[in-house]
């Protein structure tokens, strides 16, 4: 025992002190609770207290009672129930029975409302009876007790009470645990839900890392062994030229540096396949000034036109790794392009940056010989298309006006860069704009749910039909009279 418990009086120091502290002490967990409580929340609630004050108080100005004073604190009375009903439901329904026998009849119409709020709190439904059963059996003698000065009166009091305990208390005690008994399974159902999305969402996942894996096994079974060997004959090859023929030993070695830069490029695509999605390629670090020069620079001493590049992009411009990747990827298939389709045509390489994006073009002349074409699929072009319109530009490729042909894009710069959508976490509810093509939404809790939503709102509805016809008899028998 503290020294401040042995100065209170009373056995174990109860007394008036003890009883201070208790309410001081609720009143903070009440304050704290309100500041946990979202401030929409509590702007719903206090326009609901409002509007039951005012429903019990501006009647009174209207039709004045025999006991005004009475009247006025069961109003406010009626107010502070409905403002707890949400965290203190239990002593919101055992406060709500001397409405029932008080002496303003407009206070009855937020009874059922606030027992029905109240016991859908209450769980488990059992013990919401018994709290309504107390209730019922406290009116039953505040009844009697008001009836031992008017003896005459108090069977008719006593049968008043006991239909406006059964209308008022009962069916709605009844509706509210039938919503009440919902609860549960509306949790059980969003739980199983999200359960089933998430296991969706991580199966696909394995199944496309799965097939990202078979892919990047064929590719390097099949195109590794390829470019190993044409990089091996290509190094015998420049050893054999640079001895016996050196006017092409300049090709050789362009050859065998292309095997060269096509097997690392095989390797980070496999690397990307294994351990990333294709989109995701911020750590392949291409498309600067630098690595475009070299493209036009290996585009020259293949034996083609004259290729001219023009970059005109400020240093203030941002440029992401995505974007840049993407820069490299249209200048080197417009310059690939032009050695299959139009060999020994002029060529201009432009990439120009403004706030907005980056614009990269590949255009090229008429070619020197007209028809020397090797064909081809327009693949590479649909590739670039699709890749672009995921960065959110626009693309663009058609013959000009003069024979010639130009591959066109527009990037978006770094600031307006959409950016990517958030991987699902096995703590992160599963997002549905991350379904991939080809699969259905999975169902919402709620949707799951409507049938029982609808089933308990319409048999809550039937339950307290009686009580709404009974609340509008007695409002128009007070009003009238």
């Amino acid at each position: 025992m503290t020294e401040e418990e042995r100065q209170l009086p009373g056995p174990r120091g109860r007394g008036p002190s003890d009883a201070a502290r208790r309410l001081r002490r609720e009143a903070a967990e009440i304050r704290a609770a309100v500041r946990a409580v979202p401030r929409r929340t509590v702007v719903a609630e206090s326009l609901v207290c409002a509007l039951a004050a005012a429903f019990g108080l501006i009647p009174l100005l209207l039709i004045p009672p025999d006991r005004p004073v009475l009247a006025v604190l069961e109003a406010l009375w009626a107010a502070l129930l409905v403002a707890a009903r949400r965290g203190r439901p239990v002593a919101a329904v055992l406060g709500a029975f001397p409405l029932l026998a008080g002496a303003n009849v407009w206070v009855l119409a937020v009874v059922p409302l606030i027992v029905l709020s109240a016991t859908r709190r209450i769980a488990p439904p059992r013990r919401a009876w018994r709290i309504v059963g107390l209730a019922c059996a406290a009116l039953g003698g505040l009844t009697v007790a008001v009836g031992l000065f008017r003896w005459e009166t108090l069977p008719m009091m006593l049968a008043e009470n006991a239909v406006s305990a059964v209308l008022l208390l009962l069916l709605p005690t009844l509706a509210g645990t039938m919503l009440g008994r919902r609860r549960p399974l509306v949790d059980l159902l969003r739980e199983r839900n999200a359960y089933l999305e998430q296991t969706r969402t991580l199966t696909a996942a394995a199944a496309r890392m799965e097939e990202r894996t078979r892919i990047a096994r064929e590719m390097h079974d099949l195109l590794g062994h390829r470019l190993s060997l044409i990089s091996v004959h290509a190094g015998a090859l420049e050893l054999a030229a640079a001895r016996q023929a050196p006017p092409l030993a300049g090709q050789v070695e362009l050859l065998r540096t292309t095997a060269g830069t096509a097997m690392e490029e095989l390797r980070e695509i496999l690397g990307v396949l294994r351990h990333a999605d294709l989109s995701d390629e911020t750590g392949v670090d291409r498309g600067t000034y630098e690595d475009v020069t070299a493209l036009v620079t290996q585009s020259r001493q293949t034996g083609g036109g004259p290729v001219e590049l023009v970059w005109s992009v400020p240093d203030t411009v941002e440029v992401g790794a995505r974007v840049r990747q993407a820069i490299h990827r249209v200048v080197r298939e417009g310059l690939t392009n032009v050695l299959k389709h139009a060999s020994g045509a002029p060529v201009l390489v432009e990439v120009k940056g403004t706030d907005a994006g980056i614009e990269v073009h590949v255009t090229n002349g008429v070619p020197r010989v007209p028809g020397d074409s090797q064909g081809g699929t327009s693949s590479g072009l649909a590739g670039l298309q699709e890749r672009i319109s995921l960065l959110g530009g626009t693309f663009g490729a058609g013959a000009l006006p003069d024979g010639g042909f130009r591959v066109t894009a527009w990037l978006p710069s770094q600031q307006s860069l959409p950016s990517q959508p958030p991987q699902p976490s096995l703590l992160s509810q599963p997002s549905h704009a991350t379904n991939g093509p080809g699969s259905n939404s999975p169902l919402s809790a709620q949707t799951l749910t409507w049938p029982r939503v609808l089933g308990a709102g319409c048999t809550a509805v039937l339950v307290v039909l009686p009580t709404a016809g009974f609340l509008i008899v007695l409002l128009v028998m007070a009003a009238l009279g």
